[in-house]
């Protein structure tokens, strides 16, 4: 195993300072990302461990092109009256049933998160979710939250649900079928665990007053009928090249720019007002927290985790503890560092391993449960979390502001007790994951 060096510790400290901050909220998130990226490169330069090339190509553009792209049409979509009228049906399916209507939005999220990715999803129901909740005068905290945690946790179930999945099935020749066929049981065991443990977490935010329903359609009606129709053609075609991106090579981010650019091009809005919809903020925000964690990886400190695991399944009958302790450390670090860079740091190791004789297979999916499972720890700790976030503070709704400390005392429970569940049935069939 490799020695704990000087960079790996001024690395770890930058980290930690720089999260600190963020969960202080001394600094608003992203003026403290900016600043730990800042320091990272400097001091990544003068010790000669992170160089300023490296912090540049360590900012995921897929993810932030996707995020703004996804903003803008989303952007488009708001002024037809397309989010009043899914509200409007949505508030009389759940019939004013607050625990019914986190039940139905969570299940809606968490399916769609298994063939789209879960960001695009929870850009898309949050702003509606925050409609409902004010037709039905609820708090949409608990629904912003219990979105992105169930997105997170249906997008771990498919090859295409998350980034890091279609990693692992590149690295470990893994179909579609065989990545659903492994991850949808656990999947769908730690979800009804998860929405069960959210009703009871979240129990007295939703004994609120509900507004009338009956009334609602006649008041919110589409407001264009044409624009909806452009920009639904348009989201149309971004959802269906992300169904087939992975086979052409595209990014999901220039699938959402096609579309995109098949909008502007119809509907030809004005570009000011358009790009007012796009939160720049959260935008720099990941910009600032990928170059940071850029610095850690390239410190040598994520390898030092992967170095101690692969002694680990290289010893005789340890391969299921090896399986569980990926399993925990890959969501533990997941919920502080963005899961792509542990996943990018682990494939070599483990497909290393299997030169020494070890029966790689089990490591895969114990990798994807805990990179899938780990981002519902923190408010930071994946990108539709961020998104959650986001729009709990643009709705300047009294008690709907969603803090780092608020995440948490939901988040960590919701964490540790996914893990739990999802370990159990790792053990119990360990014999259908080998």
């Amino acid at each position: 195993m490799a020695n704990f060096s000087d960079s790996m510790l001024v690395s770890a400290l930058i980290l930690l300072l720089a999260y600190a901050l963020i969960f202080s909220e001394k600094l608003h998130r992203t003026s403290a990302a900016i600043l730990g990226a800042v320091v990272m490169i400097g001091v990544g330069m003068s010790m000669d461990f992170y160089t300023q090339e490296e912090a540049i190509a360590a900012v995921d553009a897929n993810t932030i092109l996707l995020l703004a792209a996804m903003m803008m049409l989303v952007s488009l979509l708001r002024p037809t009256g397309a989010f009043e009228y899914m509200a409007v049906y949505i508030t009389r399916w759940a019939k004013g049933d607050a625990r019914l209507l986190l039940i139905y939005l969570s299940l809606a999220v968490s399916l769609i998160s298994m063939i789209l990715d879960n960001v695009t999803t929870v850009i898309v129901f949050a702003p509606l979710t925050v409609l409902i909740c004010r037709l039905l005068r609820l708090n949409p905290m608990p629904y912003l939250m219990a979105e992105a945690m169930l997105s997170n946790i249906g997008g771990a179930a498919t090859l295409v649900g998350d980034p890091p999945n279609l990693m692992i099935g590149s690295a470990g020749d893994i179909s579609f079928n065989d990545f659903l066929f492994h991850m949808g049981p656990p999947v769908v065991v730690v979800w009804v665990g998860t929405v069960l443990l959210l009703l009871f977490l979240f129990r007295k935010q939703m004994r609120c007053g509900v507004g009338e329903v009956r009334e609602l359609v006649d008041t919110h009606a589409i407001k264009d009928l044409a624009g909806l129709q452009k920009i639904l053609l348009s989201l149309a075609l971004v959802v269906g090249l992300f169904f087939v991106h992975h086979h052409f090579h595209f990014f999901p981010a220039y699938a959402a720019f096609i579309g995109l650019a098949l909008a502007l091009a119809l509907m030809k809005p004005d570009m000011d007002v358009l790009f007012n919809g796009v939160n720049w903020s959260v935008l720099f925000f990941f910009a600032g927290l990928f170059m940071i964690v850029g610095g850690v990886e390239a410190s040598g400190l994520l390898n030092l985790f992967g170095d101690s695991l692969a002694e680990m399944a290289r010893e005789p009958g340890q391969l299921l503890l090896a399986g569980l302790m990926l399993m925990w450390i890959a969501a533990v670090l997941s919920a502080v560092v963005d899961n792509i860079p542990f996943t990018v740091t682990m494939i070599p190791i483990i497909l290393g391993l299997e030169s020494s004789g070890v029966n790689i297979t089990p490591l895969w999916w114990a990798l994807a449960l805990g990179v899938g499972l780990g981002g519902n720890g923190t408010h930071i700790g994946a990108t539709a979390n961020i998104i959650a976030v986001a729009e709990s503070e643009h709705s300047n709704i009294p008690g709907a502001r969603i803090t780092p400390a608020v995440w948490m005392r939901t988040g960590i429970p919701v964490t540790f007790f996914s893990l739990i569940l999802a370990s159990l049935f790792y053990t119990l069939f360990f014999d259908i994951f080998r």
